[in-house]
Formats: C-alpha cells, sequence, structure tokens
C-alpha cells in the first residue's frame, strides 16, 4: 500500500534541521489537498446522489471508520448538527471500539468485521440512508464489513479510501480515491492521508447540505441559535435576506422561534403562519419560498409579474 511506504527522500529526516523538516510536511499538506481536488466530480457526484436519498423527513448519515480515518468521520456528522441542524436521529457514527476510541486508541478493534457487521445491522439501515466508509488503507476489515452490511441492505455507499484498488472502493457505489501516497514518517496516515480525508469528508457533506437547501446565498440558514454568537450572526443573515432594520430582523427571528428560514419570510412581511405555510409549500427551500412570496404579494396587488 502507497500510504504504508518509506520515502527514499524522507530516509534522514531525523537529521534534517526542523525548519527544513516542517517545510516537508507542509509540502505534504498541500499535496494532500491536490489529491482531492482530482476528485471532485467523484465527490459532487456522491454529494447528489446522497441528497437525492436524504430529501425525505428521516434518511441518515451514517459514518465509519477505525483510529484516525474512524475519529475524522465521527467529527464530520459531529459538527453537521450545530452548523445545519442536521443531528438527532438523522446521523450516526460506528466507530471501531465505540466511543472510548476518540480519545484513546484500542488497538485490535480495527481487525474486527464481525463487530463491524453486527453494529451496522443494530441500525437497520435503508434504502434512504446513507453509509460513509472511511479508511486510509481501503481494507479495514471493521469498515469494510459495516460497508458491506449497509450496502446489502440497499443503503446508499461510499468510500474514501487513499490505495487504489482497495476492498472499500470496491464494495460501495461512490469509490473516492485520495492518492496521498507515502507519507513524510512512513505510515503515518494522519498526516497526508488523514487531511485529505478531513477536506473530501468536509466539502461532501457541505454539499450536501447545500443540495438539501440548507445554504442560502453562501449563509448557514439552518444552525442551531445555541449562543449569543450564533444569535447575532442570525441576525445579520436575516439583514442580508430581507434587507430590513436590525430592529425587524431581531424581531423576527423572536416570532419565528430562532428559525432563520422563517424569520427571513417574517421580515419580508409575512405572518409566521403564512412563513411556514410558503416553506412547506416548497419542501424548505428559503429561495423558492422567497420567490413564491414575492409572486403572491405582486399577485394581490394586481401587479404584473
Amino acid at each position: 500500500m502507497s500510504t504504508e511506504d518509506a520515502s527514499v527522500r524522507f530516509a534522514d529526516l531525523d537529521l534534517w534541521p526542523t525548519r527544513e523538516a516542517v517545510q516537508a510536511m507542509l509540502e505534504g499538506q498541500l499535496a494532500a489537498a491536490a489529491a482531492v481536488q482530482s476528485q471532485a466530480a467523484r465527490i459532487a457526484k456522491a454529494a447528489e446522489d446522497a441528497a437525492t436519498r436524504l430529501t425525505g423527513p428521516d434518511g441518515r448519515l451514517i459514518y465509519v471508520g477505525a483510529g484516525t480515518s474512524g475519529r475524522l468521520a465521527a467529527i464530520d456528522g459531529v459538527e453537521l448538527g450545530p452548523t445545519f441542524d442536521w443531528g438527532g436521529e438523522r446521523v450516526a457514527t460506528l466507530l471501531a471500539g465505540g466511543p472510548a476510541a476518540l480519545l484513546s486508541s484500542i488497538e485490535g478493534a480495527e481487525d474486527d468485521a464481525s463487530a463491524g457487521e453486527a453494529e451496522m445491522r443494530a441500525l437497520a439501515p435503508r434504502s434512504r440512508d446513507v453509509v460513509v466508509g472511511v479508511a486510509a488503507s481501503g481494507r479495514t476489515p471493521y469498515t469494510l464489513a459495516a460497508v458491506r452490511a449497509a450496502e446489502a441492505a440497499g443503503a446508499l455507499t461510499i468510500g474514501f479510501a487513499n490505495n487504489e484498488g482497495t476492498p472499500l472502493l470496491q464494495a460501495v457505489a461512490h469509490p473516492i480515491l485520495l492518492d496521498t501516497g507515502a507519507e513524510i514518517v512512513a505510515g503515518s496516515t494522519r498526516m497526508k492521508a488523514g487531511t485529505a480525508q478531513k477536506i473530501a469528508l468536509n466539502t461532501f457533506s457541505t454539499a450536501v447540505m447545500v443540495r438539501l437547501g440548507r445554504v442560502h446565498a453562501g449563509m448557514m440558514i439552518n444552525m442551531r441559535l445555541t449562543n449569543r454568537k450564533l444569535q447575532g450572526r442570525a441576525v445579520e443573515i436575516i439583514l442580508a435576506i430581507a434587507h430590513v432594520e436590525k430592529s425587524v430582523a431581531e424581531d423576527a427571528l423572536e416570532q419565528a422561534g430562532g428559525d432563520i428560514k422563517l424569520a427571513a419570510l417574517v421580515a419580508l412581511g409575512q405572518t409566521p403562519e403564512q412563513g411556514a405555510a410558503s416553506l412547506q409549500a416548497v419542501g424548505g427551500d428559503l429561495r423558492a419560498a422567497i420567490q413564491r412570496s414575492k409572486s403572491d404579494r405582486q399577485r394581490d396587488l394586481g401587479s404584473p409579474l
């Protein structure tokens, strides 16, 4: 496997001046980003298909991984909650070794294929679910068994791996190769391979949320307002959308119970009830709801569209 190869270039790394070693490490990080860039089309297609599966009210994003790969996958899943209000029962993570593996290395857990299969079956995956498997090697038994169980159950499967032609990439509907090659420290896949995985996961999940209508004009319109900073950001978003006075935006947000989409429509002149109906009629798409509101207002005024 290329991620396990020792690079001749770095054979004397321990003898290098620290500044040169650091520079080489940073060059590796840039190379990791380039490896993801080459997969842009595949990531986009995977995100589009995932969004189609997740359009309904109960489809889930299920992440699977072990070690560094599993921790990065878990982080991506956790961050979807505060950023896009995608959490609770709509996201799950299977990490080899369980939750304790987030903070400490549980050796041998990644080799337990039976645990991966059993834990996936316990989630009862279905066709409206999307399962994302991540493994630098592309052959981690725990991850591979879990993904295969999900595929057999009809879930959409996506795999991120850093080695070509590996079982994970052969088992999924959307194989995404992050070809980062040998590490500066042989086998330390938390370096280039991990960076590429983090970039790819962030890009994929954000693209899914964009397609699901949870982003408007580059702004997070489904974020959870859990602190003062986010409350202030929500007001700024409403100001940018509705072009109203700050006091109007703040009042709209209060009337909407902290729902940014609904607050934007209230700031534009709808009642909370009208705004909720508009959003429901267009599947929660704020842009479409705003256009619907404008069309209704123009019609009521008797002016041409």
